[in-house]
């Protein structure tokens, strides 16, 4: 047995039930989630109509890892997924780092999906607290999650479903809409470069738009880690990487492009306005569209939040069977589920109702830059991750289950892309906390590592861990 085939067999006992068709949907249901329909707004009062810039630049990163974690999942499907693919062809420090610094990061982007649900519930229900939406909604999830993951990828599928029909419909009404315009020229010359002109804060405006659109499209890369508990992972990662990386793109660029092609950019900023999506559909004047679309953001971040909640569980798994968290995380259920890392990984909820509680009016800008840092070390280590791996299958003459053209040099640009973007955040007010939090956050880890007793890591057998249950 290889040094892989000991962390996949030390992760053994989740339940292999997700198909491929599930794999893309979860995948999307991750991605399309608040960063798209409320961080857009964000990203417009940065970027202005430059917006399309920000997210292309940010698709085309999206792209680029979807690429490199295609080639290694296939080549090793597990559950533990880029922080086992780290721990194996850099070393198990790179692998403890990778692991918290995504589990974390996706901790508290579960924070920002509710907090944007128990906004957008605001609108039919202004007088109830947002704490009782927060605890209605999170314990729902968790209830989904903890029964199966059969149970987690049906829900998440139609969840889904829903919001891709939603964003299909949304972009033929909003086409429909401009199309019929008496001055369509005029209409697009005013909203798209009237305003200011199409980047009225400049490259750097544009530029910290990618920040935002990074976070936008945050969850992608969890494909692979889903991979660990497909019935098919080879054929579940080739069909989700072909169709999820161009449907993420095409959506995202599509309906971003039309929205500040319909509305000028100024008002989707204004202080009373929620979701661009939202705003566009009341200001054109569309009977119920608004309500509709906000039950629609509603799904999608409960979607997204759905997701995360998969995804952090099973990265904290992955920890306690690689000795680097409490045994009682990699316990699973009699129904495939590490209950008590999914306990544990709720802990973002919590997080995200005290700064809501505290500072409603800047709750989410404040997660995103939190969570940012985790994002940012995650895809660059992916990065780095894949240059070794490719190095390594080159150097053993082992041949590559499943390439990508030129996928080295995609590498380069994904990592010297995240590198530029995570220097950026240092010298962006909105996300200066990102290192601030983020490279203390790292130290800590270090010394914990170097500090904790590690059975795993000092070769002890694995047999127990790999059939322990609840």
């Amino acid at each position: 047995m290889d040094s892989f085939e000991k962390i996949q067999s030390r992760e053994a006992g989740l339940h292999k039930k997700l198909t491929a068709k599930q794999m893309a949907m979860i995948a999307i249901g991750g991605a399309i989630g608040t960063g798209l329909f409320m961080g857009s707004k964000f990203a417009i009062s940065f970027a202005g109509p430059g917006v399309i810039l920000s997210y292309a630049i940010g698709g085309l990163i999206a792209f680029a890892l979807m690429a490199c974690l295609a080639e290694m999942t296939v080549q090793h499907p597990t559950s533990g997924s880029f922080g086992a693919y780290a721990e194996h062809y850099m070393g198990p420090l790179a692998g403890f780092l990778v692991r918290y610094s995504y589990w974390a990061c996706i901790v508290l982007a579960v924070g920002t999906e509710i907090t944007a649900v128990a906004d957008y519930m605001k609108m039919w229900f202004p007088h109830v607290a947002s704490w009782i939406w927060i605890v209605f909604f999170s314990g729902t999830l968790l209830a989904v999650n903890a029964y199966s993951v059969k149970a987690f990828g049906l829900v998440e599928y139609w969840f889904s479903t829903i919001k891709i029909f939603a964003i299909v419909v949304f972009i033929l009404l909003a086409i429909s809409i401009l199309t019929q315009s008496h001055n369509v020229g005029h209409q697009l010359a005013t909203n798209l470069i009237g305003q200011g002109g199409f980047m009225p804060n400049g490259v750097k405006g544009v530029w910290i738009g990618v920040i935002i659109s990074i976070f936008s499209y945050l969850s992608i890369e969890m494909i692979a880690v889903a991979a660990g508990e497909a019935s098919d992972p080879e054929k579940a990662v080739k069909y989700a990487f072909k169709s999820t990386a161009i449907r993420l793109v095409l959506f995202y660029l599509l309906s971003l492009f039309l929205i500040v092609a319909l509305v000028p950019w100024t008002a989707l900023i204004a202080k009373d306005a929620t979701s661009p999506f939202v705003m566009v559909m009341k200001i054109v004047g569309i009977p119920f569209a608004d309500s509709i679309l906000n039950f629609i953001v509603i799904v999608a971040a409960l979607s997204a939040m759905n997701s995360m909640l998969y995804i952090s569980t099973r990265m904290l798994f992955s920890l306690s069977r690689a000795g680097d968290a409490p045994k009682l995380f990699g316990k699973i259920s009699s129904q495939g589920v590490p209950f008590n890392a999914l306990m544990l990984s709720a802990m973002g909820i919590g997080v995200a109702s005290v700064v809501y509680t505290l500072n409603p009016a800047s709750a989410f800008p404040i997660m995103i830059a939190l969570s940012m840092f985790g994002a940012l070390f995650t895809w660059g280590s992916i990065f780095v991750t894949h240059l070794f791996f490719r190095a390594r299958l080159s150097k053993s003459n082992t041949a590559l289950k499943y390439g990508i053209p030129m996928s080295r040099v995609i590498a380069w640009f994904g990592l010297l892309s995240i590198c530029s973007i995570t220097l950026t955040t240092w010298f962006t007010q909105e996300f200066k906390s990102t290192l601030q939090f983020g490279l203390p956050f790292i130290l800590v880890l270090v010394c914990f590592y170097y500090f904790k007793p590690n059975p795993a890591r000092m070769n002890l057998p694995h047999k127990e861990n790999s059939i322990e249950k609840l």
